[in-house]
């Protein structure tokens, strides 16, 4: 787990899982759980998002991450990964040099290219931006994608009985932990709330680093489908005026392969 990027000094900043996003996992790479029931919640929730098949297929992802504070953008970056080969391209600003792009020939290597309001970056600043965007596709594909991530190797599975929620919902309540050897903060705690009806993910709650709380939470709102999968394009976190977005979400077997290698490429 990592801790990306500065969004707490604008709105909001959370430590999230680092795990191989890297193309589909299989059954005999997953990390097997000893919680019967927690798998089987784990077994509805691929299928309410449209199943291991259609995720297996869900070769490019484009999407930005925005997020909003009391009604007003104060953040947005842009990503683009092709999961079967590890390339992937994020843009964003920063506060003190403007724009950046890093080209990435493999994320899980974290090889790539790094350029600034245009320019190719060399030496230490090259190494910061690889460093930046490899943050941001840490941080920012765990808040699309977690839902999708329970089987990868090193995630533990809890089941911790039923909750309830407004109008009657009930939910059943997943505790995920992980291996020492998982991300850089493997003690963070999170706990997934699966609508019994929908069998789908409403919310979470997280307790970072293993501190004793008590637990934030954001509301996981507003699903969709594209190419065959559901995403939320919505996160709203409880307890202060964030809202975290997904506008120009797409999910696709073929895409302009242009952005992969030049900075110069519209997303």
């Amino acid at each position: 787990m990592l801790r990306p990027v500065s969004l707490i000094s604008n709105t909001l900043m959370l430590v999230l899982l680092v795990t191989s996003l890297l193309g589909p996992t299989t059954p005999a790479e997953a990390a097997p759980s000893k919680d019967g029931k927690a798998q089987e919640v784990a077994a509805k929730l691929m299928e309410a998002l449209g199943g291991q098949e259609n995720w297996d297929r869900a070769r490019y992802l484009r999407f930005d991450f925005v997020v909003k504070r009391d009604g007003k953008i104060v953040s947005t970056v842009k990503h683009l990964w092709d999961r079967y080969t590890g390339r992937y391209r994020v843009e964003g600003k920063t506060r003190d040099k403007g724009d950046y792009v890093v080209l990435f020939e493999d994320i899980n290597a974290k090889k790539g290219q790094a350029f600034r309001n245009g320019k190719a970056v060399q030496g230490e600043d090259h190494q910061k931006l690889i460093d930046l965007g490899y943050g941001r596709f840490i941080n920012d594909t765990y808040w699309l994608l977690m839902p999708f991530k329970w089987n990868d190797p090193g995630v533990h599975l809890k089941y911790e009985g039923t909750a309830g929620g407004n109008g009657g919902t009930l939910w059943d309540k997943v505790l995920l932990t992980f291996d020492d050897n998982v991300g850089l903060t493997p003690k963070d705690r999170y706990w997934a709330y699966i609508n019994q009806e929908t069998g789908l993910m409403d919310r979470w709650e997280y307790i970072l680093k293993g501190g004793k709380g008590p637990a934030t939470g954001a509301d996981w709102v507003r699903w969709e489908k594209f190419g065959g999968i559901l995403l939320s394009q919505e996160k709203i976190v409880q307890g202060r005026s964030v809202r975290i977005l997904f506008p120009n979400l797409q999910v696709s077997s073929t895409t302009d392969e242009n952005p992969f290698t030049s900075p110069e490429a519209n997303l």
